[in-house]
């Protein structure tokens, strides 16, 4: 018998416990990552750096998303804005206000406010901010109506079927261009949604678009 079975052999019963516990540990860890409130579950609101109130500056005061978030209509990222672009209201509004130290820091060092990333898709997903607001998706489809939050938080799954859902169907989710960063408007019914939708997509040629290699590439 000891002819069959060279001596390695022996040994097989500990590589396969070894195996195991290290397919385990990487699936425990892959969940431990993947499926924590930063990617994957609905109302993951950390704490920032310093306190910013969307619902003061883009409610209240009326200021346009793209101020902000300047690169949204001409790049794949929607642009956190540099603390100097803070500073063009705060070099006179609340300028000695302590809540806003790290900002005025940060402007004259030029070292960037360590926000914390709220919305964040996984590196094999590609996404293009601009595609998407330039054919009428409103900031809203996806994060909500971001206007009346004073904490930033997660709102949508932003899953592969909550992609599919609005790719298999587009027109739900079209709005009239001057609409896109007006986070309060509402379509007049439904059907009123419907119908301009459907005329949207054959106006800007959107595309219903499912196939793998429109997210991975």
């Amino acid at each position: 018998m000891s002819d069959l079975f060279p001596k390695w052999t022996n040994r097989l019963p500990l590589y396969a416990a070894v195996s195991g516990v290290l397919a385990v540990t990487s699936v425990t860890a892959a969940v431990w990552y993947y499926f924590t409130p930063k990617y994957a579950r609905v109302g993951y609101q950390p704490l920032q750096p310093v306190t910013f109130s969307h619902a003061t500056h883009a409610d209240q005061l009326g200021i346009d998303c793209r101020y902000c978030h300047n690169g949204v209509e001409k790049s794949w990222f929607s642009n956190v804005p540099a603390s100097t672009v803070c500073m063009n209201c705060h070099v006179q509004v609340l300028k000695d206000d302590p809540r806003l130290a790290l900002v005025r820091e940060s402007a004259q060092s030029g070292r960037p406010i360590p926000w914390v990333q709220v919305h964040k898709l996984p590196d094999y997903v590609f996404f293009n901010h601009s595609v998407h607001v330039n054919r009428g998706i409103s900031c809203v489809a996806c994060h909500g109506q971001v206007n009346h939050e004073d904490e930033i938080r997660h709102l949508q799954p932003l899953s592969m079927t909550f992609c599919l859902d609005c790719h298999r169907q587009p027109a739900a989710n079209l709005r009239p261009p001057n609409q896109v960063y007006n986070l309060d408007w509402q379509p007049a019914s439904p059907e009123k949604q419907l119908a301009d939708g459907t005329r949207f997509m054959k106006e800007w040629k959107v595309e219903s678009l499912e196939n793998c290699t429109t997210c991975h590439r």
